[in-house]
C-alpha cells in the first residue's frame, strides 16, 4: 500500500465517496481482504445512486417540514378533526360560538393544506414524468418537487379568491360564504391525508405509478364532488340558479383543473431550461 496525503491508497480500490480526513473512521481494504470480512462487491463499483424523489434531500425534507407543521399544531388544534364532518356536507346558517375556528385550528388546517400541496406536487411531478421523463433533469430533482408544490399552493389560492368573490357576489350573507369556504378547505384537508399513502407508495413501489395515479385522481374528483354537493346546497334556491350553477361547474371546476396539468407540464419545462 502506498500512503499519499491523508488519503490511503490499495491497489485498484479507492472510495472516493468517503472524505480523506476522517483520521481513524475511515477505513479502506483491497478486493482480496474484502471477501474474508463481508464487504459486499459493489462497494467497488460505480453504481449511481437512484433518480427518485425517495432518495432526494430537498424532497425528503420538504416533507419532513409539512409532517413537523401538523404534529406541532395537532395537540392544540386536533378539535379541527372534530368538526370536520360538519365543515365539510353542514349547510347550517346559523352561527354559534363553536362556528368559528380558533387560531389553532386555523394552523392546523393551513399545515393540512401545504400537506395536500406537498403531496400533489409529488404526484404531478411523477404523472408528468411518466407522460415525458425528457421534461427533467435528474441531478436537480428538488428543484421540480419544489415548484410543483408551490404551482399548487398557487391554485388552492387562486380557488379562495374566486370562491370569496362568488360568495360575495352571488350569495347574500357573510354566513354563507364561510360556509362555502369551510367546505373547500375541509375537503382539501381531508384529500391530503388521502394522498399522504397514495404518493408513498408510488415512491415507494414505482410498479404501482399507473394504478396510484388512477386512484388519486379518483380520490381528487370524489373530494370535489363532496365540495361541489355542499356548494350546490348553498347555491340553489330556484331553476334560475341552476344556471349560474351551471357555468360555475364549467368555469370553475372542470377548465382550472385541465388547464392545471397542463400548466404543470409547461413549469417542468421553463424549469428545465
Amino acid at each position: 500500500m502506498a500512503h499519499t496525503g491523508d488519503s490511503i491508497q490499495g491497489g485498484n480500490t479507492y472510495f472516493e465517496s468517503l472524505p480523506s480526513n476522517c483520521g481513524y473512521d475511515t477505513a479502506f481494504v483491497n478486493r482480496d481482504v474484502a471477501q474474508y470480512i463481508g464487504v459486499p462487491g459493489q462497494a467497488f463499483g460505480q453504481t449511481e445512486r437512484p433518480v427518485s424523489p425517495l432518495h432526494d434531500t430537498g424532497t425528503i425534507a420538504l416533507i419532513l417540514i409539512v409532517f413537523l407543521l401538523i404534529a406541532l399544531n395537532y395537540k392544540k388544534g386536533h378539535k379541527y378533526f372534530l368538526h370536520l364532518g360538519n365543515y365539510l356536507f353542514s349547510t347550517r346558517r346559523r352561527q354559534s360560538m363553536f362556528d368559528n375556528h380558533t387560531v389553532s385550528e386555523t394552523n392546523l388546517m393551513a399545515a393540512l393544506i401545504a400537506n395536500t400541496c406537498v403531496m400533489g406536487g409529488i404526484i404531478m411531478f411523477l404523472a408528468v414524468g411518466h407522460y415525458d421523463q425528457s421534461l427533467f433533469n435528474s441531478e436537480y430533482l428538488s428543484r421540480y418537487i419544489w415548484s410543483l408544490s408551490a404551482y399548487a399552493l398557487l391554485f388552492y389560492l387562486c380557488q379562495m379568491v374566486l370562491y370569496r368573490i362568488m360568495g360575495y357576489t352571488f350569495l347574500s350573507d357573510k354566513a354563507s360564504t364561510k360556509l362555502l369556504l369551510d367546505g373547500f378547505n375541509s375537503s382539501q384537508a381531508m384529500l391530503g391525508l388521502f394522498l399522504c399513502p397514495v404518493a408513498f407508495t408510488m415512491l415507494l413501489s414505482p410498479a404501482t405509478l399507473v394504478p396510484m395515479l388512477y386512484i388519486a385522481a379518483i380520490l381528487y374528483i370524489l373530494a370535489r364532488i363532496v365540495f361541489i354537493c355542499k356548494g350546490f346546497r348553498i347555491f340553489f334556491n330556484n331553476l334560475a340558479s341552476l344556471l349560474y350553477f351551471i357555468l360555475y361547474l364549467c368555469s370553475v371546476e372542470i377548465v382550472p383543473v385541465i388547464l392545471s396539468f397542463t400548466g404543470a407540464i409547461f413549469l417542468c419545462r421553463v424549469l428545465q431550461s
